[in-house]
C-alpha cells in the first residue's frame, strides 16, 4: 500500500454499516476485546488495523428463535459491557456528533442496527424501545417474512407467501421510524415491500448490505431502477462483501462443496448444530478448498463502480457483512483487510 493510499484511508472516516459479531458473540460467548483471530473475522485490535472508524453492529437472530427480542436486547447489553471494559478503544454513540467526538478520540463509534422486523414481535413500543437504545436503522425482514412485510427470500420462492409487500401494520412501523430518525432498511426486502417503502417513506433510506442485481442476479440484490429509487430518495446502498453476492458463480461452487461434505454436516446438524453454523464450520476446516470457490477481490470493485456510475459516489457505502457470512471475496479475510479497498480506488 503506497503512502498516499495510506494518508488517504487514515484522513477518511470509513463507516461499515453492517457487522454481525454480536450474534456470534451471544451464540458461542466471544467477546470484542479478546484475540479472536481463525475465529471469528472481527476484534478490536482489527478493527483498528483495517482503519475502521464507525461499525454499525447488527442484532441479529433467526426465524426460528422463540424470543427475538429479548435476543435484541442481550446482544445489545454485550455491546455494552464491552464499551464499559474498554472506554478507551469503544464508545457506543447515538448521532453524528458523537460519531466525530468519537473519531476524534481514536476510539471506535460503535452503533447498533436492527436485521429483521420480526425482532419488534408486532410491537411499536419495543421498536420505540430499540430507537430509544441507539438503533439507528432496522431492516424491515431478514430471510423470513413478518406479518407485515414480505421478504425478497419469500417472494421469490415461498408459493404459500400470504401477502406481498406492506400490510397496514407496516406502514405504520415506516411511519414510526420516520418518526423516531431510524432508517428504514431495505436490504433483505422483497420488490414489493421495496416498491411500498418508496411510496411510504418520507426520509432517506438504505441498503444496508446489498449488491448489484446486474452483476449477480440474485433475490437479495438490487435491481438498478431500485438503486436509482435508494439514490432518489438521498438514500445509500452500502455493498455486501459476500460471495454470494458478488459472484453469480459462487452458489454453484458452494454446492459442490457441501455435496462433498453432507455426511460430516449431517453429523454435526445431529449433535444440535444449527445449519448456519455446521457451514461456518466446515468452512473454517476446510479454508484452502473455500478459497477456491470464493470471489475475486475485482468483483467487489466492480459492484462499487456500478453503482457510482449509475447513480453517483454519494450512494454507495460499505456493509460488510463480516461475521454474518461465510465467504467474503479474496483478499478481505477480516477486518483488518479494509484498506485494500482503498487502495484499490
Amino acid at each position: 500500500m503506497s503512502k498516499k493510499d495510506k494518508e488517504i484511508h487514515k484522513k477518511a472516516i470509513l463507516v461499515d454499516s453492517h457487522n454481525d459479531f454480536l450474534a456470534l458473540s451471544l451464540s458461542k460467548g466471544y467477546e470484542l476485546d479478546s484475540n479472536l483471530k481463525h475465529k471469528a473475522a472481527s476484534d478490536l485490535t482489527r478493527f483498528k488495523e483495517g482503519g475502521i472508524d464507525v461499525q454499525v453492529f447488527a442484532l441479529w437472530c433467526d426465524d426460528i428463535t422463540a424470543k427475538p427480542f429479548q435476543s435484541a436486547v442481550d446482544q445489545l447489553e454485550i455491546l455494552k459491557r464491552t464499551a464499559l471494559r474498554k472506554p478507551d478503544e469503544l464508545i457506543l454513540v447515538h448521532n453524528s456528533q458523537e460519531i466525530y467526538e468519537a473519531v476524534e478520540q481514536h476510539k471506535l463509534a460503535a452503533l447498533v442496527g436492527v436485521e429483521g422486523g420480526h425482532i419488534i414481535e408486532n410491537d411499536l413500543n419495543k421498536l420505540n424501545y430499540l430507537s430509544k437504545e441507539g438503533a439507528c436503522y432496522m431492516t424491515l425482514t431478514w430471510n423470513n417474512s413478518t406479518d407485515w412485510a414480505s421478504s425478497a427470500y419469500d417472494e421469490r420462492y415461498n408459493a404459500q407467501l400470504m401477502h406481498k409487500g406492506l400490510s397496514e401494520f407496516g406502514r405504520s412501523v415506516i411511519k414510526r421510524m420516520n418518526e423516531l430518525g431510524m432508517m428504514v432498511d431495505v436490504s433483505h426486502v422483497g420488490e414489493q415491500t421495496f416498491w411500498d417503502v418508496i411510496e411510504m417513506s418520507s426520509k432517506p433510506i438504505i441498503a444496508s448490505h446489498s449488491c448489484v442485481a446486474a452483476i449477480c442476479p440474485t433475490q437479495r440484490n438490487l435491481n438498478d431502477e431500485q438503486i436509482k429509487a435508494i439514490a432518489k430518495s438521498e438514500g445509500v446502498i452500502q455493498v455486501n462483501f459476500y460471495s454470494e453476492f458478488l459472484d453469480p458463480s459462487y452458489l454453484d461452487k458452494k454446492a459442490l462443496f457441501l455435496a462433498k461434505h453432507q455426511e460430516e454436516k449431517d453429523e454435526l446438524i445431529s449433535n444440535g448444530m444449527v445449519h448456519y453454523w455446521a457451514d461456518d464450520f466446515l468452512f473454517k476446516k476446510y479454508l484452502d478448498e473455500i478459497n477456491e470457490i470464493r470471489a475475486p477481490f475485482s468483483l467487489l470493485i466492480d459492484h462499487i463502480e456500478y453503482i457510482i456510475n449509475l447513480v453517483g459516489v454519494d450512494h454507495v457505502g460499505l456493509g460488510s457483512d463480516f461475521d454474518g457470512m461465510i465467504a467474503p471475496p479474496l483478499e478481505l479475510d477480516d477486518v483488518s483487510t479494509f484498506p485494500k479497498i482503498t487502495q484499490a480506488f
